[in-house]
Order: structure tokens, then C-alpha cells, then sequence
């Protein structure tokens, strides 16, 4: 009998001491490592003051951004890894689209339309592909392609405000689509939150049906803030979340949605240097990715850093792809 209980408790130790060295690693049971981002460089934005710089996207070797106040304009962000700032600048003007006609437009959405150019669009996030740039508008839950010859904007023809709505999405206003991404031959929207989830879209859809809920990462900690995801990006077969009030970026399998890895990166944003002096939420809001690594743009809302109550730029991070991330080959299969 002693020697059964001393084997029981060897064996129940050992399992205690798998979970802790498990835990310490960043593996939980979804099987998707947790770590600390490590930080390769960051630059102030300089004329992106109260723009509120809220999408990114590569394209054709350019890193090209969005602005929730800016519904006429493009920008390119040429970052250089030796500088500490990078000028935002104006990439492609052309002219915004006109109200949908085939889909209803709220009042206050109507309004703001007519009242402020800024505004009416509320740009959050940009794509491209071989035919051109896509642009995502929360204000109207649709998705707008760049003529570039014509210097204008077209809606394409997928709309979902209607049927994500009837299964409980974008039940509150400036937290409906909030991220864009074109992945092989769909385009994925975020739906930011409560609840949160993605949109898979055709593209010659007339109304979208593919709604995705996320697979919890148990690692993650939202530290009770809403669970969100506010921007996309696709590369080398995996499909990137931006996940604010966690502050981390996931790459997650294509079909399942399941996370393979994750990085965090609250002690960066929240760092004395960067910090900005609402920290109620998250602000990270645009997302890229290339070989050189991780690309998150914070969208400060206006709110100056406490470091100096006069700069309100928004803030470029680059982050380091984890060492693990060679381990998820371009089909998503380990």
C-alpha cells in the first residue's frame, strides 16, 4: 500500500508539474502558445494628429493606412528602422461614395453623410489585390474599391448590415465592422464587438451569411474589458486578429479559426514612453504583416501621451514574429 501511494503521489506531482511548465511556456488548452511581444522598433506619427489613423495594409511593398477622419484619402507610412518617427503621407484622393441605395441607411448615418465629409465614411480598414485597394466603412458596414483612374470610390456589392444584425451583430454604433482583409479569394470583415466575430464574403455576394464566431484563447486576458477584434491582415496562410483589449495579435488557422499562436503587448503600449493618458481601452486598431514581422497602429482618439500633454500623434509599433511562428507552414498545418 505505501509503495501504490507513493506512486500516486509521484505521478500526481508530476502532473502538477507538467501544468506549471505549460503554463510558464504559454501553452493552454486550445494548444496556442501565449508570449510577450518583443519590440523592433516604433515611430511617432507625425500629421496624424486627430485623423486617427485606423487601418494598414501592404501593398506593393508600401504600408498604406486609413483614418477614421479622413472618408477622401489614402496614406502611405514610409518607416525607416533608424528613426523614431515616420510623416504620414497622402497616398490617393478620390471621392467618397455616395449613400447605398440598396440597403437601409439610419438616420443618423444619413445625417452625418450630409453634414461632415469627414465623418461620413469612418474608414477602418484597407486591402488590396491584384485589381486594386478595398477600403471597409463602418459607417455604412460595406466595402468600397479604389478606382484609382477615376479618382472615386464604389461600393462592391455584398452587404450584410441587415443579416449580421439579425443574428445579434452590430448592435452598438462605432463598434460594428472594424477590420478588412482580402485572403486568397475572400474578403474576411471584423465585427468588432459584443459579440465579436468575422464575416467571410464573396466577392459578387449580394449578402452575407458566413458569420464566424473566434475560438477563445484561453492566454488571453481582456482584464474584463468587452472581448474584441478590430483588424486583419493574411499572410503566409494564416489569418491575423488584432484583439485590442487583450492587446495581442493572433495568427489563426484559415478554416477553423483556431488560434496557433499569439503574441501580447500591453507592457509595450502601456510602456512610460508610449503610454497615452486614457488606458480605459486598448487602442491598437490597424494590423500588417510582412517578413520583417508584426505591424500595429495605435489610434490614440485624439488623447495625448502622459509623457507630453501636447503630442497627440498616433504611435507605428513593429513587432517581432514569435521564434515558434516557422512552425506553422503556408497550409496552416503543423
Amino acid at each position: 500500500m505505501k509503495i501504490f501511494n507513493g506512486m500516486r503521489q509521484s505521478v500526481t506531482w508530476l502532473g502538477i508539474g507538467i501544468f506549471l511548465s505549460l503554463a510558464g511556456s504559454g501553452a493552454y488548452a486550445n494548444g496556442a502558445p501565449v508570449q510577450p511581444a518583443k519590440l523592433l522598433g516604433a515611430w511617432w506619427i507625425d500629421g496624424s494628429e486627430d485623423l486617427d489613423i485606423s487601418g494598414l495594409s501592404f501593398c506593393d511593398g508600401e504600408l498604406l493606412a486609413v483614418a477614421d477622419k479622413s472618408s477622401e484619402r489614402i496614406y502611405r507610412l514610409p518607416v525607416q528602422a533608424d528613426a523614431e518617427r515616420v510623416t504620414l503621407e497622402p497616398k490617393a484622393r478620390f471621392a467618397r461614395p455616395g449613400l447605398p441605395d440598396d440597403q437601409p441607411v439610419p438616420l443618423k448615418v444619413r445625417a452625418l453623410h450630409y453634414a461632415s465629409t469627414p465623418l461620413s465614411m469612418d474608414f477602418e480598414g484597407i486591402t488590396c489585390d491584384a485589381s486594386g485597394v478595398y477600403l471597409l466603412s463602418e459607417r455604412h458596414n460595406r466595402i468600397a474599391q479604389l478606382d484609382s483612374a477615376a479618382k472615386r470610390a464604389q461600393w462592391l456589392t455584398p452587404r450584410w448590415s441587415e443579416s449580421a444584425r439579425a443574428r445579434g451583430y452590430l448592435q452598438i454604433f462605432n463598434a460594428e465592422s472594424e477590420g478588412l482583409v482580402k485572403a486568397e479569394d475572400d474578403f474576411w470583415v471584423a465585427l468588432e464587438r459584443e459579440p465579436r466575430g468575422l464575416l467571410r464574403l464573396k466577392r459578387d455576394e449580394e449578402v452575407g451569411q458566413d458569420f464566424r464566431s473566434l475560438p477563445e484563447v484561453v492566454g488571453l486576458d481582456f482584464r474584463g474589458r468587452a472581448e474584441d477584434v478590430t483588424a486583419l491582415a493574411y499572410y503566409d496562410g494564416g489569418l491575423f486578429t488584432l484583439e485590442r483589449n487583450a492587446f495581442a495579435v493572433c495568427r489563426r488557422e484559415l478554416t477553423s479559426l483556431r488560434a496557433e499562436w499569439c503574441v501580447h503587448y500591453r507592457d509595450i503600449e502601456e510602456a512610460p514612453k508610449y503610454v497615452y493618458q486614457d488606458t480605459r481601452f486598448g487602442k491598437g486598431e490597424g494590423l500588417a504583416i510582412n517578413q520583417q514581422g508584426i505591424f500595429v497602429v495605435l489610434d490614440n482618439n485624439g488623447v495625448a501621451r502622459v509623457a507630453d500633454a501636447e503630442d497627440r500623434r498616433g504611435l507605428l509599433l513593429h513587432l517581432a514574429m514569435p521564434e515558434f511562428a516557422s512552425d506553422f507552414p503556408r497550409n496552416g498545418t503543423r
